[in-house]
């Protein structure tokens, strides 16, 4: 019986992957067998999933083959749906098997948040997955064609989109861009159509610079979104939502981009969680699990300038997983574990073509330039984790 570690990697998103590429790079040969855990066979960039939401970007853009990002002779790769873990017996059971573990890293990512709005979950749709979002594009598309069928349902020409943090304004952004393509390709009045962006808090992207997200809103009402905030949504139903306020909207498209929460898996496992997201140590170790590292949206960790959580953003995930895959190699080799210190690069959320809204240090950006930056981020990624000819193939420099 084999007495070398296994270490098994939950979810191929930003912290999963990293952590795999630096466990190959780091681990001796035979000193550890890893295995990647994905219900996909590829890894999907969630901060890009807007673009092919709205159908101004190809899916193909947003995703890569993790047989692309990993070496398979270093790395197992497994391709199934995480069922239970099972902390006791260190196990992982899959839908189709059962993983035994010594180390486990924890990056199954996040769970659409809705608040307990009545028929949110059934009449809304979510910008989650490459899946979730070519259904969303091809039912934008789709509700053009019937409106030419039947030009009393102008509901078919209303969208609303709950939620006005990063995705919800990002979505608005593309879709505004979207939107006189499809009038043109369909024979619709652009005067017809009505993008509504709704947020219970009273400012969009609540936590940005006040001054960018004035300027952020300026552009996306001249590109014809109406803004409602301090306005929360009572109901989703399928024609429409029903606010606090007891306006009713009719639509026949309601993507909520309001809320994400932790995993419930993980609250399931026993261990300790916060709506489904890990409080970790300063090692990124589950709270009395030495073996258990956490990762991206299941993680937590604490600002400790204002003693809040920080998001846990994309950039956050691919700060984690070096550390943690270094740290499982220390923990095999019994050498002292490294700290995990957060660095902010910068924040910046597109408002569509050529425009955007962005912070580095105390650099405020906005359009032009920040729409720059914006391709920057979007390609640094493309080459940490596929070098040159990933970040040619699918970055975006025009």
């Amino acid at each position: 019986m084999s007495n070398i570690p296994k270490i098994v990697i939950l979810g191929a998103g930003y912290g999963g992957i990293m952590a795999a590429q630096r466990l190959q790079k780091e681990l001796n040969y035979n000193e550890a067998d890893v295995t990647l855990v994905s219900k996909h066979d590829y890894h999907y960039f969630t901060t890009h999933l807007h673009m092919p939401a709205a159908g101004t970007d190809a899916i193909d853009n947003a995703r890569v083959s993790i047989s692309k990002l990993v070496d398979e002779f270093k790395i197992d790769t497994v391709k199934s749906t995480v069922q239970e873990i099972r902390i006791e017996d260190k196990k992982v059971i899959l839908e189709d098997g059962t993983l035994s573990y010594d180390y486990l890293v924890i990056g199954v990512g996040g769970e659409v948040e809705t608040f307990g709005i009545p028929g949110m979950t059934e009449n809304a749709f979510f910008i989650r997955s490459i899946n979730s979002v070519r259904v969303i594009c091809e039912h934008i598309e789709h509700q053009f064609a019937l409106y030419k069928q039947d030009e009393t349902r102008a509901d078919r020409l209303n969208f609303v989109v709950g939620g006005a943090g990063f995705t919800g304004i990002e979505f608005v952004g593309e879709l505004s861009d979207r939107i006189p393509q499809l009038c043109k390709q369909f024979d619709v009045d652009p005067s017809l159509v009505n993008i509504y962006n709704i947020e219970a808090a009273p400012t969009a992207l609540p936590g940005f610079d006040p001054a960018l997200v004035e300027y952020a809103m300026n552009v996306l009402k001249k590109k014809g979104v109406t803004f409602k905030l301090a306005t929360a949504i009572k109901e989703c139903t399928p024609e429409g939502v029903l606010l606090a306020t007891d306006e009713e909207i009719k639509a026949a498209t309601v993507v909520w981009t309001g809320g994400v929460r932790g995993n419930s898996m993980i609250e399931k496992a026993g261990i300790e969680a916060m709506r489904g997201r890990v409080k970790v140590d300063e090692h990124l170790r589950a709270p009395g699990h030495d073996n258990i590292f956490i990762v991206g949206d299941n993680s937590l960790v604490i600002n400790p300038e204002i003693d809040r959580p920080y998001p846990p953003t994309a950039q956050m995930a691919m700060q984690q997983g070096p550390v943690v895959a270094s740290n499982i190699v220390a923990s095999i080799r019994n050498q002292p574990l490294k700290k995990f210190t957060y660095e902010n690069k910068g924040t910046v959320a597109s408002l569509g073509k050529g425009q955007a809204i962005g912070v580095v240090g105390k650099t405020k950006l906005t359009g032009f330039w920040a729409a720059q930056l914006k391709k920057v981020i979007d390609i640094r990624w493309l080459f940490i984790i596929g070098g040159f000819s990933l970040a040619f193939k699918k970055g975006k420099f025009f």
